[in-house]
């Protein structure tokens, strides 16, 4: 028998590009109800967002979760701040990898974990320069290139 497997609902495809992960953290996500069906759609974005303190408490910064078509809340906002819930001692690490001069906390993907809360995975990182981006870019095309030398031989 397979065991059940999380379902990713958005990942941020450009974070591994833009940014050197140093570690990952899973956290969970206050959502409302409209939320949760929302993301089950899988229109979501986390390309842009960020996590950052606020009093005390991680909130994701700019994510975007479209408004589920059923739901009768008259005001709602697709990129409201979303409370991350963490352990303390995780808290506390985040907190003082982001007091480090050019740190940040990105979100990598978001996803129902098998027993169907909705969880994010959370990279500490560090932002990559120009050339650094262009050696990655070169590297990617050279193991390309090398696969398909070996495949025509």
């Amino acid at each position: 028998m397979k065991k059940p497997q999380s379902s990713v609902v958005a990942r941020n495809r450009k974070a591994r590009f833009n940014y050197f992960v140093q570690d990952t953290v899973e956290a969970g996500l206050v959502l409302n109800g409209g939320e949760v069906k929302s993301l089950r759609g899988g229109k979501s974005s986390i390309e842009e967002s960020y996590a950052a303190e606020v009093s005390g408490e991680f909130f994701l910064l700019n994510s975007y979760i479209p408004k589920y078509g059923n739901t009768f809340t008259r005001e709602y906002d697709d990129r409201r701040p979303r409370k991350i819930l963490l352990h303390k001692k995780e808290m506390i690490k985040l907190i003082n990898s982001i007091a480090r001069e050019g740190i940040t906390v990105i979100p990598l993907s978001l996803y129902f974990n098998i027993r169907g809360y909705a969880k994010v995975e959370l990279g500490v990182a560090k932002g990559k320069r120009k050339h650094e981006k262009r050696a990655s870019i070169k590297e990617r095309e050279w193991k390309r290139e090398k696969s398909r030398l070996l495949k025509e031989q």
